[in-house]
């Protein structure tokens, strides 16, 4: 794919953000789920899951390697570019060199990414300087690769490191301007989560540029709650995965108990 039509893909995929009508990314991790995804008549565009993809290699997200991550984009890119559907990756936190993560996404035909704040070597938030900088890098290396659309969906960890939810609006401004599509505030491996009333002064705050992740249980924020809220983008992360991985268990003790 030239790098015109790649950009026209990124065009489309940007103007699929919409506050109050978002964008729901049902997310993917190996060629498979792609597929069926991309049969979807109601699927708009696809989206990775760093989370997922690591399972199936065996290893924890953060131990993910940037080549691991790469090759299952790429067999995920084999089926989603050729239907001509937008594909967003999760690129964790960019990895080292983040130039040459965002060349080798785009290089597979990807048209936006999720990129993290913090540093997942080290296991520690960025500094707001580092992390900002490092969004407006992504940006820019898309643009000198010949996809200046190419929407960045900039990740906050800010709250699973003590912050507040006032220093993910901080962030999520910086991220905005430095060139990102959209935000995602990311509620930390405790479980902490997003409250509605923080949705609330997220979306206020932000312009309605935020991506929530909805959890596939009930007593969760819904889809039609967080269109009403005025959200852009919803994802899954690795819910479906794990609906997945539930479904092939009570399957297999089913018929290992018979």
């Amino acid at each position: 794919m030239n790098s015109s039509a790649q950009n026209s893909i990124a065009t489309h995929f940007r103007a699929l953000h919409k506050a109050g009508n978002p964008l729901v990314l049902t997310n993917v991790y190996d060629a498979a789920t792609a597929s069926i995804i991309a049969s979807l008549p109601n699927a708009k565009a696809v989206a990775t899951a760093s989370f997922a993809i690591a399972a199936t290699e065996g290893v924890y997200d953060d131990d993910m390697t940037k080549e691991q991550n790469l090759a299952a984009i790429k067999k995920i890119a084999a089926v989603v570019v050729p239907k001509n559907l937008p594909l967003t990756a999760d690129l964790q936190d960019g990895y080292e060199d983040i130039q040459d993560t965002i060349r080798q996404a785009i290089a597979l035909g990807v048209v936006g990414c999720n990129i993290e704040d913090v540093d997942s070597k080290a296991r520690k938030l960025r500094t707001f300087e580092d992390a900002v900088a490092r969004v407006k890098l992504a940006v820019e290396t898309a643009k000198e690769a010949g996809v200046p659309d190419f929407a960045v969906n900039a990740r906050t960890d800010v709250l699973g490191h003590g912050g507040s939810i006032e220093d993910a609006i901080e962030r999520g401004k910086a991220f905005l301007a430095a060139g990102a599509n959209t935000v995602f505030v990311w509620g930390g491996p405790s479980g902490r989560g997003v409250s509605r009333d923080e949705v609330k002064k997220l979306v206020a705050a932000l312009d309605g540029r935020l991506n929530v992740i909805l959890r596939v249980a009930e007593g969760f924020l819904t889809v039609a709650e967080l269109r009403e809220i005025g959200v852009a983008r919803i994802s899954v992360g690795p819910g479906l995965y794990f609906a997945a991985m539930k479904a092939y268990k009570d399957a297999a003790e089913k018929l290992l108990g018979e």
